[in-house]
Formats: C-alpha cells, structure tokens, sequence
C-alpha cells in the first residue's frame, strides 16, 4: 500500500497546462460535434433564405450542348443543308412569373427555418458551454477534494502519534493505536482514489478542449454565490421570450405552417416566362445557324396521380407536429426554468449550511482531540470527529461547485450568460 502511493506521488506529472475557464469555453465550444453541426445548419438556411430571395429577381439558367455524328448523310433541319454531323447549343432562361404565392411561402419558410437553425445553434452553444463547465468544476473540485483528502491522512498521521505515546505511557490501551492506525490506512486509500479521480477530471478535461493529454484547471473563486435579482416568475417569462430552446420551436411551427401554405399553392395556375438562344453548325462552336425564341406558358394543374394531395397531407402532419412539439416545449421550459431556478437558490443555500457543518466539525474534533488527550473520550469519538470533519470539508466543496454549475445551467435555459460580478462571486 505504502510502495503503491509513493509510486503514485513519484509518477504524478510535476507541472500541468493550465486552462482558465473563458479559455476552456473558448477551445471547447468550436470542438463540440454537436455545435459545429449546428452551425452548419445554420450556413444551410442561410443558403436557402438567399436562394429563396433570389427566386423573385433571378430566372434559372442553364447552357447545353451536344454533338453527333452519323452514318449517312441527312438533312439538318437546323442549318437547312445536308451534313453528317450536328452540333447544337442552346441558352434557356426561365422565370415564373406567378406560382401560386408559393415563393412569398417559401421564403417565410426559409426565414422560419433559418431562425430556428440560429435558435438551435445559440442552444447547442450554451449546452456545450454546460459540459465544458462541468468538467471545468469537476477538476477544480477533485484538486480541492485532494487537499481534503491529503489533510485528512494528516490528522490520521497526527492522532496515531498521540495515540502511540499515551499506550507507550500507559494511559491507553492498544486498541486506541490501532483503531487509529486502521483510520490511517483508509484515509491512504481514499488518497489513493481520489488522486486517481483527479487524474481522470483532467485527462477530461483535456478531452474537452481538444489536448492530448490531462491539463490543469486554473483557480476561481468559489465562495458563496449572491442571489439572483430575478424571481422564478421572470426566469420563466424570459426563458419564454428569449430562450433559445422555445425560440426554435416557435420557428419549427411557422415554418412548418409556412409550408402548408406552400402546399395549398400547388391548386393555382402557374404561369412562367421562358427565353432561348439556339444555334446550330457542323462545328463544335456553332454559328451557322442561330435563333431565340420568347414563350408564356401557363399551366393549370388538374390532377397529378394524387401526388399533390400526399404531399399536402404530409405538409399538414408536419404542422401538426410541429404545434404539438411547441407547446410541450413551453411547458416543458415552464417547468426546467423553475427547477433550475430552484436548484440554484438550494445549492446557495446548501453552500452556506455546509460551511457552517466545517465550523461545527471542527470545534467538535478541536473538543475530541483534549478530552482524549486527558483521558475523558473514547478513541472511537475521536475518530468519529475526523471523519465526520472530512465529510464536511468535502460536502463544502461539492456544494459550492454544485451552485456554479446550477448557474450554467440556468444560464443555457435562458440563452445568456449573467453579470460577470455574479459569476465571479
């Protein structure tokens, strides 16, 4: 046991990179899968609002050629001459001048979708921001759970001393140096586990914001976070507003209500203005022979093997879906926001109660540690007051990176980050 935690102490790296927390943000965001993939779907909407803005003053274009060789002679009705061989070229331009309304649906469609794109991008950004921070806190706490444990072994260390030399004196049986002794054993293999969990918080870490190996978390201050100026009431109302979860299933719905108006469309007339500029020859470029030509076409739909109904339908099911996720989405912000809230304010005040249980730990390990010395307390109670000290000093740690965590939390339900005064108190 003694051999494995000095090999433990030998093996651990002298000195880590070491990350604040703005930088593991700044690293760990751009690395995330799932935020570079949000914002390629926030590039793919773009496109699509452009090319939907572009369908109102841009006709579609194409240019095509081809060439072909025969046997025998024939008679090209292009050029007007007999020829073996004919090349064709032609530029087609075509713009609709009427499709229903279809291009203002669409484009709402496109608007929709891309505010939803940017929605679900600003989302995936503080989701992201949310596990960079957990794994931020996680160090941090593991390094100060260390100490902890550290400190622990040392009060054993201490207490086995004192317990050796009142057994040597007489005033103790050898019990007590043993029970301390087994204390002291256990403490060393809490060290042991705890270096290890530490080990791994950082590797993580590392992990996160794209290292090869473990790096270090930079100190913050961890003190006991102020309350917020906002009551659960607004939280709600604003993760309502401006929350980018409820955001994107607003945008979800109009575009999908954007898209039943497009289906509706496809019952209209359509009517289309299409030029073209064609020439023929015998040559590859062809310039014998050219000719344009205007034409308005107008196409009234009958009855398309019921296609245009499926898709219709479709189009009708996707709204409804979209409607039915939107307003679970409000309750379901209704609620995250309020247990969000909720687990802020218990953790503040989890926070405060646990530093009080140290003062409290203390004084009773402080009263243990004389009475024992002067022969009136078990050695039991002595131990008793050194563990439950450690778990006090360990429950202060958890409970205050507990309360920042809840912060991030709240902060990704509502789409921004708090004043910097609130953070770093």
């Amino acid at each position: 046991m003694f051999l494995l935690l000095a090999a433990l102490q030998v093996g651990a790296p002298a000195q880590l990179p070491q990350v604040t927390l703005e930088d593991a943000l700044r690293l760990g965001t751009r690395l995330e899968p799932g935020y570079v993939t949000a914002l390629g779907q926030v590039r793919d909407a773009a496109w699509q609002r452009r090319a939907a803005y572009a369908a109102f003053v841009l006709p579609s274009i194409s240019l095509q050629t081809s060439a072909t060789r025969f046997s025998t002679e024939f008679f090209n009705i292009g050029t007007g001459q007999p020829a073996s061989q004919i090349v064709q070229l032609s530029l087609t331009a075509n713009y609709d001048l009427f499709r229903g309304g279809a291009k203002f649906f669409e484009l709402a469609q496109a608007r929709a979708q891309l505010e939803q794109a940017d929605a679900g991008a600003t989302e995936q950004r503080y989701r992201t921001a949310l596990l960079i921070e957990s794994d931020y806190y996680d160090v941090l706490a593991q390094q100060e759970l260390t100490r902890v444990a550290e400190s622990r072994v040392g009060r054993a260390e201490e207490q086995l001393g004192v317990a050796r030399a009142r057994v040597v004196s007489g005033a103790a049986v050898q019990t007590d140096s043993l029970q301390l002794l087994l204390e002291l054993t256990r403490a060393r293999v809490d060290l042991l586990r705890q270096r290890s969990r530490l080990t791994v918080a950082r590797l993580q870490l590392g992990r996160r914001i794209g290292a090869a190996g473990p790096v270090a978390a930079a100190p913050i201050d961890a003190g006991i976070a102020p309350s917020l100026s906002l009551t659960a009431d607004e939280i709600v109302r604003e993760a309502l507003d401006s929350g980018p979860t409820f955001q994107s299933a607003l945008a979800s719905a109009r575009a999908a209500a954007a898209g039943v108006r497009s289906g509706w469309s496809l019952y209209l007339p359509q009517v289309s203005l299409t030029g073209q500029y064609a020439a023929f020859d015998e040559r590859f470029i062809p310039t014998l022979v050219t000719r344009t030509s205007l034409g308005l076409t107008v196409t009234i739909p009958i009855w398309d093997a019921g296609r245009r109904e499926i898709s219709l339908a479709q189009a009708q099911s996707r709204r409804e879906i979209a409607y039915a996720i939107r307003d679970d989405t409000e309750r379901q912000i209704r609620r995250d926001a309020v247990e969000a809230f909720e687990a802020y304010n218990t953790a503040r005040a989890s926070a405060r109660l646990a530093d009080q249980g140290v003062l409290v730990a203390r004084e009773n390990l402080r009263v243990q540690e004389q009475r024992y010395r002067a022969g009136a307390s078990m050695i039991l109670n002595l131990v008793t007051a050194q563990v439950s000290l450690t778990e006090a000093e360990a429950d202060v740690v958890q409970a205050r990176y507990s309360t920042r965590l809840a912060l991030a939390g709240l902060e990704a339900i509502l789409g921004r980050r708090f004043s910097t005064n609130v953070r770093q108190q």
